[in-house]
C-alpha cells in the first residue's frame, strides 16, 4: 500500500497507478476536461486564453490534455504547443512528425544494436550435414 499527498490538494490519499492525484481531485479534472472539450466543440477557432477564461480552468492544465493527446484541435484553430524536441508549433501530443519519427528510428536502432551481438551467439553457422536427422541403422545393430 502505497500513501502518498495529492498534488492539487495535498491531502493524503493511497495511490494506485498514474498521476498523483486524489480520486476527488481527478474527478474534478475530468469535469473541468468536459468543459474544455464542450467549449472547443462549440468555438473551435478560440485562443487557449479565451478557452481558459470561459471555462475557468488553467493554460497550464489545457496544455496538459494537448500533450496527453487526450483534446484534439482543429488544425485552422489558433491554440498550440510546442514540440518537446524542436519547439515546433504542434497541436497535439509531445512531438511533431518529424520529431517523432526520429525517436522511433533511434529507439529501433538501439534495439537493434542490443540484439545484434545475441543474435549472432544463437544462430551461428553450423555445417548442414552435422544438422540433418540421423537415423538409427537396423542392420547394423542387429548385427547383419
Amino acid at each position: 500500500m502505497d500513501i502518498r499527498n495529492c498534488r492539487r490538494c495535498k491531502k493524503l490519499f493511497q495511490y494506485i497507478t498514474g498521476r498523483v492525484i486524489c480520486p476527488a481531485c481527478k474527478d474534478e479534472e475530468e469535469k473541468e476536461f468536459k468543459r474544455v472539450k464542450d467549449y472547443l466543440y462549440d468555438h473551435p477557432k478560440a485562443s487557449m486564453a479565451e478557452v481558459s477564461q470561459a471555462t475557468d480552468v488553467a493554460i497550464a492544465t489545457i496544455k496538459h490534455y494537448l500533450r496527453e493527446g487526450r483534446l484534439i484541435i482543429t488544425p485552422d484553430s489558433p491554440m498550440g504547443i510546442e514540440c518537446e524536441k524542436c519547439g515546433a508549433s504542434i497541436k497535439t501530443g509531445r512531438f511533431c512528425e518529424r520529431c517523432a519519427f526520429e525517436l522511433e528510428r533511434d529507439v529501433r536502432l538501439a534495439s537493434d544494436s542490443l540484439k545484434g551481438p545475441e543474435r549472432s551467439l544463437t544462430f551461428e553457422k553450423t555445417d548442414p550435414k552435422k544438422t540433418r536427422m540421423h537415423y538409427l541403422n537396423k542392420d547394423r545393430i542387429e548385427g547383419r
